[in-house]
């Protein structure tokens, strides 16, 4: 069940995600309007100044936010989710920043689907090279 706590602290993590590289691109920032807009949350007296970049967040707050949201023991749907989520606003702007793709790896070694260490690094890599592709496929 998604609660509006559980939407608010997704369209934070999203908002962090935008400041990774320093400042919130204009696609990035449609971007956020728009789903805070659809989740209903772009009025709310927490989003409100992160959203107006009344306030930037760190990239330490993001990765806490990140952990809150997930938790321990992350569900596969609230993980995949939150990817799919991150991933469209890493790739609204067509420029994917160094930190936004470690954020990326980051996630991957959270991912509840995991069963070991080698798995883990197989599954960053292939992240990694969708990233690219992805990125190559854009500017081609």
């Amino acid at each position: 069940m998604v609660t509006d706590s559980h939407v608010k602290q997704l369209v934070k993590i999203l908002i962090g995600a935008a400041w990774l590289d320093g400042r919130i691109q204009p696609e990035e920032r449609q971007y956020l309007h728009q789903v805070a807009q659809q989740s209903n949350v772009a009025e709310d007296p927490e989003i409100r100044p992160l959203l107006n970049e009344l306030k930037s967040v760190s990239s330490n707050e993001c990765y806490r936010w990140v952990q809150e949201y997930l938790g321990d023991h992350p569900s596969q749907e609230d993980y995949q989710g939150l990817i799919e989520a991150i991933s469209a606003l890493i790739y609204s702007d067509g420029d994917v920043d160094t930190e936004e793709a470690k954020l990326l790896t980051r996630l991957q070694l959270l991912d509840p689907a995991q069963t070991s260490p080698k798995s883990t690094h197989n599954n960053v890599l292939k992240a990694i090279q969708k990233l690219y592709h992805r990125w190559i496929d854009q500017q081609s």
